[in-house]
C-alpha cells in the first residue's frame, strides 16, 4: 500500500519541527551566561538555532534524497524533464520563508527593546536625564545620587591597544574591570584613536566605543568570576591583542577590593579649620 504523499509530507515536517525543537533546546553553543540580559538573548539564540536545524535539516535531507531519487540511469543521455507551472508549490516556497523572515524580525525586535536597545532612540530625554544623574552627581563632588540608584559608574577608555578603566567615587585606575555581582554596572566609554568595541562573550554584550562620540553601557553581573573583554573592531596591527579582563567579585570581595584601592577622601573642611 503506497502511502499518500500528502500524508508522507505532512508526518516528515512533523519529524523535523520536533527534530528542530529539540535540538534547539538541548544543544547550547554558547558560553557560560553571567549578566541578567544573558537569558534574554539566549531566548533569541534558542530560537534562531531550532529554525536554521529545521531548514538544515530539511534542505540537505532533500538534497540527498533527489541525488539518490533522480540520479542519471545508465544509458541515459541528456537532463531530466522540465516541469514548470507548478503554482502551488511556488507559493509554498514563497509564503514560508517570507512568514520566517517576518517572525524573525518582529521576535529580535522585541527581545532588542527588552535588552534596551531602543531606549536611547524612543527616550532621549530620559537617557540624558538618567546619565546627568549618574554622572553629574559625581563630577559636582557628590555621590549621593548614583549612590541612591546603587548604580556603580565606571569610565571606560579604549585606546590602542588597551583597556583602561577608572572608578570616578574612588578615583580608582585599574588595567582590569572589578564589578560586584548583582549590582547595576554603568560603562561610559570613550576611544582615544580609533574605532574599538568592548566585547564580553559570557554577558551577551558588544558596544563600539567611538572616538569622540561617548557611549554608555549598562549591565548587571550575576556569576562571580573572571571573564575576558575583547575588542571586537579591527582596530590596527596589534588589534587580536587588545583584550581585558572583568572580574566579578562577591560584594564583601569588591568592596574590599574598592577600599584597598581607593584613594583617600580629602579631610572634612571644617575639621580641618577646628584643628587649626
Amino acid at each position: 500500500m503506497q502511502i499518500p504523499s500528502a500524508i508522507l509530507t505532512l508526518v516528515i515536517g512533523m519529524v523535523l519541527a520536533l527534530g528542530g525543537l529539540w535540538i534547539g533546546q538541548n544543544i547550547n553553543l554558547l558560553p557560560i551566561d553571567a549578566s541578567a540580559n544573558a537569558p534574554i538573548y539566549d531566548e533569541l539564540f534558542k530560537v534562531l538555532f531550532t529554525i536554521g536545524s529545521i531548514l538544515f535539516i530539511g534542505i540537505v535531507g532533500l538534497l540527498v534524497f533527489s541525488l539518490i531519487r533522480f540520479r542519471r540511469r545508465n544509458g541515459q543521455i541528456g537532463d531530466g524533464v522540465a516541469i514548470e507551472g507548478n503554482l502551488p508549490l511556488e507559493i509554498f516556497w514563497t509564503a514560508v520563508p517570507a512568514v520566517v523572515v517576518l517572525f524573525v524580525g518582529l521576535y529580535s525586535y522585541d527581545i532588542y527593546d527588552r535588552m534596551g536597545g531602543m531606549v536611547p532612540l524612543a527616550h532621549d530625554h530620559m537617557g540624558e536625564a538618567h546619565e546627568q544623574q549618574i554622572w553629574g552627581g559625581i563630577s559636582s563632588g557628590s555621590i549621593e545620587s548614583a549612590a541612591a540608584t546603587n548604580v556603580l559608574p565606571v569610565e571606560v577608555t579604549a585606546m590602542q591597544f588597551a583597556f583602561l578603566f577608572h572608578y570616578p567615587e574612588g578615583d580608582i585606575t585599574s588595567g582590569e574591570l572589578h564589578v560586584p555581582a548583582d549590582r547595576p554596572i554603568t560603562l561610559r566609554m570613550e576611544a582615544k584613536d580609533v574605532i574599538h568595541a568592548f566585547w564580553v562573550p559570557e554577558f551577551r554584550l558588544k558596544q563600539d566605543v567611538i572616538p569622540g562620540q561617548p557611549t554608555q553601557l549598562s549591565f548587571t553581573p550575576t556569576r562571580t568570576g573572571r571573564y575576558p573583554i575583547v575588542c571586537a573592531e579591527l582596530c590596527g596591527p596589534y588589534h587580536g591583542g587588545m583584550r581585558s579582563t572583568v572580574v566579578v567579585e562577591s560584594p564583601e570581595d569588591w568592596d574590599s577590593w574598592y577600599r584597598d584601592n581607593a584613594k583617600a577622601a580629602p579631610e572634612d573642611e571644617t575639621l580641618t579649620i577646628a584643628n587649626a
